[in-house]
């Protein structure tokens, strides 16, 4: 037979099956639109931020440092304006707001910005002209949130510390900024002229200090930029730049030849900075050796665009477990509707090869119809995946801080088209191996369809397609997430979902073949029988269902422990208003004015900033430099702010060591020795990551004064508490005399009295920000919300694509139950009876997968609770039972749905069908 005859007779031969034939393909279709939508929309991100990058740096270069910068870099900004380069300063900082008339007070992030700011891009305002005012009046800009919570309108007046600004319209669009930022604080923008006046930034206050550069285009440049970065490094801390160009170089090496990082020297860039730093070495020297202790990050538009990209494909690689796992469904919902079709199909095969088509021939044709069908639910399914990728902006926009432009991706496309009809095939295959043994003799002996259609587990044709099955899963997985050891990691885990789901559907048979009882009603026998019989499809309902009441629950069950982690933490907090950025000489009135009105202070806790200068005498540049040890550089690096006391608090637990002793003794023995160690409790995490052990010495640098303590405990510490929690703890005679600020923590009735409180402390100290932590549960709570529609969004569409897979399944014995409930009518049995047959049968199926994914979203949340989110786990039964119970009834409709014809047909039209 002919290539053009196989293809006429195939399409010839389809037309009494394309419908049934394509409705169980389809079951591929939500598969290939999730890996579409997911890897399209991915795309799009990637390339808009790749034209946004830019924007959203605010400029060609930025300089960034958690504290003011240095003289050294003041110096070079001012050489560089020389040569053309402009530069704009963004100083941000959190600070309570309060609104005149109405009293209102709120937490805001204030971003103070110089002219200029930003270079690429545009912040966007109402009215649209209120931008151009900020730095020729004394005006803000604020979200269109704080005018509600503050219960203002453009127009009334907003103090900002010492300074009264007018409310001059509501920010729209702005450039590196996500939607969300605004829940967590709403932003108010304004010159930097205005800084100085409101008095907000003292001693130990906490801001982040920004500048950003525009270059020339021929600075501008990858490779120019990316020298010009690392000689601004050199020349502001040579020390961190050495140890950073070190690091790199052992990256090259790993990478080789040719790597990135192997971009020819910009002449031009370098000439530049060696100018700016010759003229700034006059007013700058000696200062080198200080810059250290504010550290400055230089960061190009390569820089920020290689950030963003990574982590939008770590979260596409996350998604795409899910449309993985959509896929692996849809394969099962083919196999499943296959081996019904192939079923439907014995008598006509027996007749072709009662014509003379051999057994390969018959094996062609019906492989040419599956690839066929299986291309159009490809296709469909791709079609989704546009439609999906669309909507998703509207899900996800909140959390991304560029405008995605949606465009078509090729790409995405034909993998997603390739991928579902391989897949498809690929499944289908299995089924189909069976045609090859059907006999002419069905033609006019016809037999059950389990002895038409032969199988044997040695069968080197059905172990080469096992095999291939395997491979590709492994394959698919393995190609999309990137990584070898994590794809396999994958791979098992969803091999080890799989096997439960099989073994609980095994063991489901094996109880409902011996536990039937002659006193049960004759529906529900019958009913639980037909999940042993011949053909049947409890597996293939226990594996769709039970994927898709894993997936849902397990988003519910670790949605509800974070929500309720809050909830906990919040209602054990010592106070309900927190005070901090409070100086040494306003404790002692902010404690007065709490308490002449009955508001009692439940925790004063002093601050002081701190970072480590050496372990063990040993220098942190050198520990850096050694790469014979493994510590987190985050440790080393960070700047430290601890506290002092003589007892654990109760968000602390001593799991190491000993606690400090009583003061008379400590002073005893400081007599004895003044110069002998303090003592010092550090986090047990943070220990781990130092690579420090109890008696290991760790010598801090103290604004400026070194201090050497010895390491005499270790803590577990409760950070989720909204309370003073701190990495490291000393013995009080250690920083008693150091500059320090505090936290205070006082309980004050919820409603006005925080207001009022707020608002007069406010008036009379205006530096001193406050926090209401009832807002703070609210605020999380909006966010959790916010990301919990993005994941419930996925978790429905996990849920639609199970459905075709039931129906599949279901439909993949429809001759068998067909044939019985002709042989239950002619007996006499009524529609009802046959239909509470079918109720009892579906009705244990959707139990046993609802159950068993129950289970194993019990198993999955606690492994997401207790790992990555380092929390404990607390099941939430009764929803979970809800959920379950909606998946019940959600196959048992379908399953009645489908077999509607096998109770409603009369016998002697069914027996014709049949």
């Amino acid at each position: 037979m002919t290539t053009q005859a196989l293809l006429r007779l195939a399409w010839r031969e389809s037309r009494t099956a394309r419908r049934r034939l394509a409705l169980y393909m389809s079951s591929i279709a939500f598969g290939v639109a999730a890996l579409v939508a997911i890897d399209s929309f991915a795309g799009n991100v990637t390339r808009s931020i790749r034209d946004q990058s830019r924007t959203l740096l605010g400029g060609d270069m930025a300089l960034q440092a958690r504290a003011a910068f240095p003289a050294v870099v003041d110096t070079l900004l001012d050489s560089l304006r020389n040569d053309q380069i402009a530069a704009s300063r963004v100083t941000s900082f959190a600070s309570m707001a309060l609104a005149e008339p109405s009293g209102g007070t709120r937490l805001v992030q204030v971003r103070a910005v110089s002219p200029g700011y930003p270079f690429y891009g545009e912040i966007e305002s109402v009215p649209a002209n209120a931008w151009s005012r900020v730095h020729t009046e004394a005006i803000v800009l604020v979200d269109p949130s704080l005018l509600v919570a503050l219960d203002a309108s453009v127009g009334d007046s907003l103090r900002l510390g010492q300074k009264m600004f007018q409310i001059a319209g509501t920010l729209g669009n702005v450039p590196g900024d996500a939607g969300i930022t605004a829940v967590i604080g709403p932003r108010v923008y304004l010159s930097d002229n205005w800084l100085e006046a409101t008095a907000l930034l003292k001693f130990g206050s906490r801001a982040e200090y920004d500048v950003v550069l525009k270059l020339p285009a021929s600075l501008a440049l990858p490779a120019a930029a990316k020298t010009m970065a690392r000689d601004l490094r050199r020349r502001i801390d040579p020390k961190a730049a050495a140890l950073q160009e070190a690091q790199e170089a052992r990256g090259e090496e790993r990478r080789g030849p040719g790597g990135e990082d192997d971009a020819p020297p910009a002449d031009t860039a370098a000439k530049v900075v060696a100018a700016a730093a010759d003229s700034a070495s006059g007013s700058a020297s000696g200062l080198v050796s200080g810059v250290a202790r504010t550290r400055v990050r230089v960061r190009t538009v390569a820089d920020t665009e290689r950030d963003f990209t990574e982590s939008v494909a770590r979260l596409a690689d996350f998604l795409s477990i899910i449309g993985l796992i959509a896929l692996l469904l849809g394969g099962i919902g083919v196999a499943s509707g296959v081996n019904a079709f192939v079923s439907a199909k014995i008598d006509t095969v027996a007749v072709l090869r009662c014509l003379g088509a051999t057994s390969r021939q018959v094996l062609a044709l019906y492989v040419v119809q599956s690839a066929a069908m299986g291309l159009v639910g490809a296709i469909a399914g791709t079609l989704l995946g546009v439609a999906v990728q669309f909507l998703l902006p509207g899900v996800v926009s909140d959390f991304l801080p560029i405008d995605v432009e949606l465009a078509l991706e090729p790409r995405p496309l034909v993998l997603g088209l390739a991928t579902g009809v391989w897949v498809s095939l690929v499944f289908a295959m299995r089924p189909l191996l069976a045609l090859r043994r059907v006999s002419p003799l069905q033609a006019i002996r016809r037999e059950m369809d389990s002895t038409a259609l032969p199988s044997e587990w040695n069968d080197p044709a059905r172990l080469t397609v096992d095999a291939l099955l395997v491979g590709s899963i492994i394959g698919i997985v393995v190609s999309r997430i990137g990584s070898v050891r994590q794809g396999l990691y994958i791979s098992a885990a969803i091999g080890g979902a799989v096997l439960v789901l099989w073994i609980a559907a095994t063991l489901l048979i094996a109880a409902a073949r011996r536990s039937t009882r002659p006193s049960w009603p004759f529906e529900l026998r019958q009913g639980i029988a037909n999940l042993h019989r011949p053909a049947n499809q409890t597996r293939a309902v226990t594996l769709a269902l039970g994927f898709g009441a894993f997936l849902l629950s397990t988003v519910y069950l670790v949605q509800a422990n974070l929500l309720s982690r809050v909830q906990a933490t919040s209602a054990g907090s010592a106070g309900n208003l927190l005070f901090f950025d409070v100086q040494d000489d306003q404790a002692a009135p902010l404690d007065s004015l709490l308490r002449a009105r009955q508001h009692p202070i439940v925790q004063q806790t002093p601050v002081v900033t701190m970072r480590i200068d050496a372990l063990n005498g040993r220098s942190v540049s050198a520990l850096m430099a050694d790469t014979s040890a493994r510590r987190a550089g985050w440790a080393l690096r960070r700047e430290y702010r601890s506290t002092y006391r003589d007892s654990i608090v109760g968000s602390e637990v001593l799991v190491a060591g000993t606690w400090f002793a009583d003061s008379a003794t400590r002073a005893k023995a400081r007599t004895a020795n003044p110069d002998a160690p303090f003592e010092v409790s550090l986090e047990q995490n943070l220990a781990t990551d130092l690579g420090v052990v109890l008696g290991d010495t760790v010598t801090w640098n103290v604004q400026g004064v070194p201090i050497t303590t010895v390491v005499t405990s270790f803590r577990t510490v409760n950070f989720a508490r909204f309370e003073a929690n701190f990495f490291v703890v000393f013995a009080p005679e250690a920083l008693r005399r150091a500059p320090q600020q505090f936290i205070v923590v006082a309980n004050v009735p919820a409603g006005p009295a925080i207001a009022a409180v707020q608002r007069d402390i406010v008036r009379r100290f205006p530096n001193i920000s406050s926090v209401d932590l009832t807002l703070v549960r609210q605020t999380i709570g909006a966010i959790v919300d916010k990301v919990t529609l993005a994941i419930r969004f996925l978790g429905l569409f996990s849920l639609a694509m199970g459905i075709p897979v039931l129906f599949s399944a279901v439909a993949a014995t429809r001759r068998a139950r067909l044939r019985e409930g002709v042989l239950l009518r002619t007996l006499g049995a009524s529609r009802a009876q046959v239909a509470r047959v079918l109720l009892a049968e579906y009705g244990a199926l959707g139990a046993l997968g609802a159950l068993t994914g129950m289970v194993l979203a019990f198993a999955g949340a606690w492994g997401l609770t207790r790992f990555v989110f380092k929390d404990p786990f607390d099941p939430a039964v009764g929803p979970t039972v809800v959920i379950a119970a909606g998946m019940l009834l959600l196959t048992m409709a379908i399953g009645l749905l489908t077999s509607r014809d096998v109770y409603k047909e009369t016998p002697m039209a069914a027996i014709r069908e049949a």
